[in-house]
Parts: C-alpha cells; structure tokens; sequence
C-alpha cells in the first residue's frame, strides 16, 4: 500500500494530520484518551474529534483545548528540558503509548529545535519554545505518531505533495514576520545528516497562497517531514481505495482541508540520478574495466553508446544510473579512472519501477533437478511479465548439453502452468 498526504490546497497542521488519519479509521477514542495523556504535564488538554462540513467537504476537524494555559512547563520551556521531558513518558503508566512512539516525537520536536536554533543562531541548549503552546503541540505530535502507526503506515510508503503555506505577515514574540515563518521554511529544507537521511526521499515542496493567512504550521511541517518517505510534485500513479480528510479551524472561501489517499501500490517512483559524461581517448579494455569497477562500486547501471565527437573522433557516452547517496562517490571514480574534465549529473530524475517478484521452481533434467529463478513484474495484481533467469538457465544448457533455446521453452511453459492454475507467488 501507499499512502499520499496531500497539502496542496489547504496546507498542513498537527490537528489536521489526525483529523484525517482518524477520518481514515485510526482509533478515535484511543487517540483522544493519549493525546489528553502525553499533555498532562504541560497544562493539560480537553481533545475533541467531530465529524464536520467544511466548505462542501465531510471532514474530521480535532480541536484541542488547553485547560492550564498558564501552567509553567507550557510557555518558555527549554528544548533540553523539554527533550527529557518527552523521554520520561517512556516510564509513566500511559495506555497505548510505545516507546517508539516516543522516540518518533523526539525526532519531530528536534526537527523544530535544530531549525530554531539556525533561525535565531543559538545553539539547541538556549532554544526555548515560545510561539506555540507545548500542551497543543506535545497533544498534537502523539496523536499524528499514534494515528500513523494505528493505520500501519510505518509499514508502507508515504508520499508527501507540495504544501500550500499561505501568504502574508504574522505577529510574533519577535515582531512582524513573513508567512512562512523562519521556522517552518527551514524545517522543509530537510536535516541531512545521517541520523534523518532526508536526502534520500528529495526535496520537499511548497507552494504560496492561496490565502493571506498561515496554512503550514512549525508543527504540521516537522511532522511532515517526519512521516513522509519520498516528496513528489504530483501524485504518483495509484488505484485509490480510501480517500479521507482533515481540516483546519479557519474558514476560507474554500475547503480548509488535508486530503490523505490510500491506495494500492501500481508502481513505484523512484528517484535517481543520472551521471554522464563523454569520452574519445580510452581503449576497449579500459571501458570494459571502467564498466566493470563503476558497477562493484555501486552504480544501478552503467550503458556505454558510441558516439561521434567533435573533429568527427569516434568516442563513447558514458551513461550511469545512481541512487542519490551513490553519486559523490561514483563521480569520483569517473574523474579518476577516465581523466574526463567534465561530468554531468541530472538530480532527483524519476523512473517508473514495476514491483518485482521471484518465484524458485525446480526442474529435473538428465536425471538432476535444478532450481530456476523466476522474475515476475506486477502493476498492481496484474502480471506484465515472468521471465527465467538467465544464469540459472545457461547453468542447465551447459551442464546438459542442450541449446539454450530448448531449456528457456521448457522454463516457460512450466511458468505459464504455474501461475494460470492460481499458485501463489511470493
């Protein structure tokens, strides 16, 4: 399964996260009892979650009302204290509340300590939180944890869609600021170090307007950033089964409302790199060793096409596939292996990625029986391919002396019997 949280109309919030995760079917009454216990020391909190119209949308809206507004640890606390704080609900009697569940909320209230701290150039001891309660936002951050994993997400991808931000000014401690504020803006830069390995899922997006109001919240981007496994500019290509909403407590002249999709896995979008670079002055042994290092060093793949150069010189594009992680050092050993003075590199590329199956099935010829590895691509549950090994088919030809295409026949009925009488495959 995957699921995309959609934010492109109306933004993002904690409360609008739960409300449409609790739209989705996550567990309302288990939600609301823990949200109201993890903010128990921070001023406590009264959760509500109502079935609601907004703007011809059927929406779930969660209000959260703190009760101590002026209790000490809600206002002004700072992020070291806080930080211990979270990680001593790990040792409190709280139903439904798992460890790593706590671990996940310390990651989403660093995320808005680490940027803060870039903001206002402190370090992460002096960082305070002060624009925001800590009751609404300690309420908020277990309830989307708790919904998340209440819905098995952490078990599937999760694509995140540009976020709408809104527009405008605000009023804050520190006086007239920019929509979207400091905080928020960085927080969606990402951290990528190798604790939060945000590289990996790209670059997350947003989008200004519609409205001359604050649509992405401090809080809904950390949690955003947290939860999601790869951003994307559009939705990818899906079979929806469930459809669900959340919404804001503002009222525009449109829904105020975040929109999650779950649905079936078509096929995937993968992000990757593209190296390349060309070359006239190397010899076939040396490409071929080339080829050879740039795959044992982590290339997905590597093509290399004639070509015709300036001056008319024969030569060769050299052309590797690379995960985002992979490119620095596969780059290098380019420089270093071909001398080349210019290399091209194309970022975060999509490529569509049927999802892979392989299914063993033994075989006996001339008296010994073989395993062959069959790949099955899949669209959903639609079979689009099932093609024999080569190597294991090669391995039978040779062993038996018998033509390749003899074996690959007999391979290929044995698959069309298997999967036309209904086995499964795993």
């Amino acid at each position: 399964m995957v699921f995309v949280i959609d934010p492109q109309s109306a933004g993002i919030s904690g409360n609008m996260i739960i409300g449409a995760l609790v739209d989705m079917g996550a567990d309302k009454k288990s939600i609301k009892n823990l949200m109201e216990a993890v903010a128990r020391d921070f001023g406590e909190v009264e959760v509500s979650l109502d079935k609601v119209d907004k703007n011809g949308i059927a929406a779930t809206f969660c209000h959260v009302r703190t009760i101590d507004s002026e209790n000490e640890n809600n206002h002004h606390m700072h992020f070291i204290d806080f930080y211990e704080k979270i990680e001593s609900l790990k040792s409190e009697d709280i139903e439904n509340l798992t460890d790593e569940m706590v671990d996940k909320a310390k990651r989403v209230f660093k995320r808005i300590a680490i940027s803060e701290s870039r903001v206002h150039g402190k370090s992460l001891e002096d960082v305070h939180f002060h624009e925001v309660g800590a009751a609404d936002a300690v309420a908020d951050v277990f309830g989307s944890i708790y919904a998340y994993y209440d819905l098995g997400m952490d078990k599937d991808k999760v694509v995140g869609l540009p976020i709408a931000i809104g527009g405008g000014t605000a009023k804050t401690a520190h006086g007239i600021i920019p929509i979207p504020a400091p905080a928020s803006i960085d927080i969606l830069k990402g951290l990528n170090d190798n604790e939060y390995a945000d590289a990996v899922k790209g670059q997350a997006q947003f989008k200004g307007g519609p409205v001359l109001s604050e649509l992405a919240t401090p809080t809904g981007c950390a949690l955003y950033m947290e939860l999601c496994d790869e951003y994307l500019e559009f939705a990818p290509m899906m079979s929806p089964e469930e459809v669900s909403y959340g919404c804001g407590s503002k009222e525009f002249d449109f829904p105020n409302v975040l929109r999650v999709v779950k649905s079936k896995v078509t096929n995937e979008k993968h992000r990757i790199c593209v190296i390349e670079t060309n070359i006239d002055h190397m010899s076939g042994e040396e490409l071929g060793y080339l080829f050879d290092i740039l795959l044992i060093e982590g290339a997905s793949d590597v093509s290399m096409v004639p070509i015709t150069m300036k001056k008319n010189r024969p030569g060769h594009l050299i052309k590797i596939i690379s995960k985002p992680s992979m490119v620095n050092h596969l780059v290098d050993i380019l420089f270093k292996e071909t001398g080349t003075l210019g290399i091209r590199v194309s970022e975060n590329t999509h490529r569509g990625v049927a999802e892979r199956q392989f299914i063993p099935i033994d075989i006996e010829v001339g008296g010994h029986v073989y395993t062959i590895n069959f790949k099955i691509g899949l669209i959903g549950d639609d079979i689009i391919s099932h093609r024999a090994e080569y190597e294991d088919l090669r391995r039978i030809a040779v062993e038996q002396d018998i033509p390749l295409t003899e074996i690959r026949e007999v391979a290929n009925t044995m698959i069309r019997d298997y999967l036309e009488n209904g086995r499964e495959y795993e």
